[in-house]
């Protein structure tokens, strides 16, 4: 067993908003200002005063927080916020993040599902220094409106550095978003953590046997949070439509997620909006990933309805908790006594995607997920595990060959799922992560429209990609 330096997401209470800056025009708010039970985190502030110009400052530094109630725990911070302020833009913007690293440790800040230059993708292959700093910049595509995060990449360091409280979200608004302007938007950030008695965030010695447990199985914690806080209320009015942007992470759990006594319907996923919405009574969601649901009010006045945590086995045998049975409540939704609003229409198509053509494969590749491996190798930066060029079309077939869940995510460009175990995929999406089942087999297609570089793909599980299971592809002008 390979030693595992983890994560688990934290998150801290954050009250604070601050708007985007007055020049860009006006949209839905994240939340309202005095709805600050369940409020999102602060919004980083932009400094340009040039046209679609977005230009930030981060920094990556040492706080202590109170993560839990009447306790202070020592955290790695973006900007003294756990989890990080949002990078809230449109699609066209230009986007600069002025980035200074004050840990005491190399870092890197990876944009997860952003189609990006290589350069500014923060991977390992790039890190930052103790006391450096870093500008990271790119042009946001247009096309891929969504709900995204970012958060470190170091070498074999991103479980640890992500779950001391590195992570943030980004939200990529479309110029004419097809849903109406009157939905109110929700941010939930979905996280676990383990502490020790004195609030310290546990990290277990590697060559413990609860550092080997979460080595094998993916560091999870007892404690689960939304947006920094534990079992929150969101509260909404009768009648009223909320579009809630849920991202995972946590570093090994997987959220089965549904909302008692009620349907919810699915918008989005990790690459925006899907073609049409999906009624559905729970999501899978991986480590990673990423979802847009409709949640609606049809409750009386007064009502509680709770977001729950249902079972979900995605464990090895010898290593699936005791508990792993139990369903876990994750968020109160209270129905208000204010007057009831008007429904409002749902458009039956959200956005046309363009399936990406089978006749033009350049290449088929086989990825096998196997104990700590990818294709019977641990990772190895100086290597290049698949090489292809700009403009191949491929179609990747990942089959998991172990008896625990395995997500995979591949970073600079997105795909689309074809089949699960021969099955056809139910309908149109853009991913960049997805889970795949013990014993199991997904082909995705993906096309390298540009961007030329060295690229990851790994497991998302972070104790897993930490220890190796993680290759390199080099996408070649």
């Amino acid at each position: 067993m390979s030693k595992k330096l983890m994560l688990a997401t934290v998150l801290v209470l954050s009250l604070t908003l601050v708007a985007p800056s007055a020049s860009r025009e006006r949209f839905t708010p994240l939340s309202s200002p005095d709805d600050i039970r369940s409020s999102n985190p602060p919004v980083l502030v932009n400094i340009s005063k040039r046209p679609k110009t977005v230009e930030v400052n981060l920094t990556a530094g040492l706080a202590r927080l109170s993560l839990q109630p009447g306790v202070i725990s020592e955290v790695f911070a973006y900007n003294g916020h756990v989890p990080g302020p949002t990078l809230d833009v449109r699609e066209g913007d230009h986007i600069i993040i002025h980035f200074r690293n004050d840990l005491p440790e190399p870092t890197t800040v990876h944009w997860h599902g952003i189609h990006l230059p290589v350069e500014s993708d923060g991977s390992p292959l790039d890190p930052i220094m103790p006391g450096a700093t870093h500008d990271y910049e790119f042009t946001v595509r247009p096309g891929t409106a969504g709900t995204y995060w970012y958060h470190p990449h170091p070498d074999r360091r991103t479980g640890f550095a992500i779950g001391k409280g590195l992570y943030g979200a980004i939200i990529v608004r479309a110029a004419n978003d097809p849903l109406p302007k009157s939905i109110r938007d929700r941010l939930i950030i979905l996280s676990d953590n383990r502490f020790l008695q004195d609030g310290a965030i546990d990290f277990p010695a590697p060559e413990s046997m609860h550092g080997g447990i979460d080595e094998e199985n993916g560091r999870e914690g007892p404690v689960l949070f939304v947006n920094g806080q534990v079992m929150p209320t969101i509260t909404i009015r009768r009648g009223e439509v909320q579009r809630w942007r849920i991202a995972n992470a946590s570093a090994g759990r997987v959220y089965r997620l549904a909302l008692a006594g009620h349907t919810m319907l699915q918008v989005g996923s990790d690459g925006g909006l899907i073609e049409k919405p999906v009624e559905v009574k729970e999501i899978l969601l991986t480590t990673g990933e990423r979802v847009e649901i409709l949640v609606r009010g049809t409750d009386a006045p007064g009502t509680k309805s709770v977001l729950q945590n249902l079972p979900y086995d995605r464990y090895a045998p010898q290593t699936r908790p005791a508990d792993w049975q139990t369903t876990r409540d994750l968020l109160t939704l209270e129905t208000t006594n204010e007057p009831p609003l008007a429904p409002v229409v749902i458009p039956a198509t959200l956005r046309r995607i363009v399936p990406l053509d089978t006749s033009k494969v350049t290449a088929v590749r086989t990825v096998v997920f196997g104990q700590g491996m990818i294709n019977g190798k641990h990772m190895d930066m100086t290597r290049v595990d698949v090489t292809t060029h700009v403009g191949a079309t491929e179609i990747w077939e990942i089959t998991n060959i172990v008896g625990m869940d395995h997500p995979f995510h591949l970073h600079g460009f997105q795909f689309q799922v074809l089949d699960r175990d021969g099955v056809p995929e139910p309908y149109l999406a853009w991913k960049d992560m997805l889970n795949i089942p013990k014993h199991s087999t997904a082909r995705i297609i993906v096309r390298y429209d540009d961007y030329p570089g060295k690229w990851m793909f790994h497991c998302h599980i972070l104790d897993h990609e930490d220890h190796g299971m993680m290759g390199v592809l080099e996408v070649k002008p």
